[in-house]
């Protein structure tokens, strides 16, 4: 019996290692990156899944979705509802975003400016970080002034048409940021996007000169958004601080006389700690 289990695990070994895409890193645990495979499938608009969604969602045949989907299930970061046996994600996926928000350095260093800048502004503001071709919210500081409220810490967007993500790639080196556009998914999001490759290069220069990047309902219709980027010891783009407002209450001319003097300010501030 032992030699048998013994032999299964060699087979399993050789299956898994056999299984790797060829010129893989021969230290991925594959099992580990098909259970977050998982658990990034669920989400917008799956937000539960039967058994054979889940395997469609992530490429797994349904008995590997089965033995992933249990082990997930009594580690706590799924939950199985008994009458329709479909999954959901659990709260404890909670802790994995709660550890990042608490444990970062770069958010705890930001969090006073960034109040103060809310403070003073009275208006939203988000820090964000580039992650390839998308930001991503990692903190947000809400107004009274409601603006799109589906945009949440974790919210991911593309970074050619957001004010965040142009101020941080005016601060890379051309042929970084070309690289990154290039790779982008480049569509009108509104009437009012930039999303042309020659027009987004004009926009990175101009942003560079400035010193901030704008967009206006580039990506949401109503909303303004003026950005500078935070910089590492080395001169380049962690992070980008913007404030966020809406059209409705500000003309494109008041939002860079009120706010871009403020953001540039407070990302040098953030910058020279």
């Amino acid at each position: 019996m032992a030699e048998s289990k013994a032999v299964k695990r060699r087979q399993d070994s050789v299956a898994e290692v056999s299984a790797r895409p060829s010129g893989g890193d021969p230290l991925m645990v594959l099992s580990v990156e098909k259970a977050f495979r998982v658990l990034s499938a669920f989400g917008i608009p799956r937000r539960t899944m039967s058994l054979s969604q889940v395997a469609a969602a992530t490429g797994l045949d349904v008995s590997a979705a089965q033995r992933f989907t249990h082990t997930l299930t009594r580690l706590g970061y799924l939950m199985k509802d008994p009458e329709t046996k479909h999954f959901e994600l659990a709260t404890k996926t909670l802790d994995l975003g709660y550890h990042f928000l608490r444990g970062n350095r770069l958010i705890e260093r930001a969090t006073p400016y960034l109040m103060h800048l809310s403070k003073e502004t009275e208006e939203t503001v988000n820090l964000t970080i580039l992650e390839d071709t998308q930001i991503i919210f990692v903190s947000r500081f809400m107004s009274r002034y409601m603006l799109n409220t589906d945009v949440i810490v974790g919210t991911r967007m593309p970074a050619f048409c957001t004010g965040p993500g142009v101020a941080m790639l005016s601060r890379l080196p051309e042929s970084e940021a070309l690289d990154i556009i290039d790779r982008s998914d480049l569509q009108a999001h509104t009437p009012f996007t930039t999303w042309r490759r020659d027009d987004l290069v004009e926009k990175l220069q101009r942003s560079a000169v400035q010193g901030y990047a704008t967009a206006f309902e580039e990506f949401y219709l109503g909303d303004a958004s003026i950005a500078a980027a935070i910089l590492d010891g080395h001169g380049r783009p962690e992070a980008a601080l913007n404030v966020a407002v809406s059209c409705s209450r500000y003309s494109r001319e008041e939002v860079v006389k009120r706010f871009a003097a403020l953001v540039m300010a407070t990302a040098r501030a953030i910058s020279g700690i």
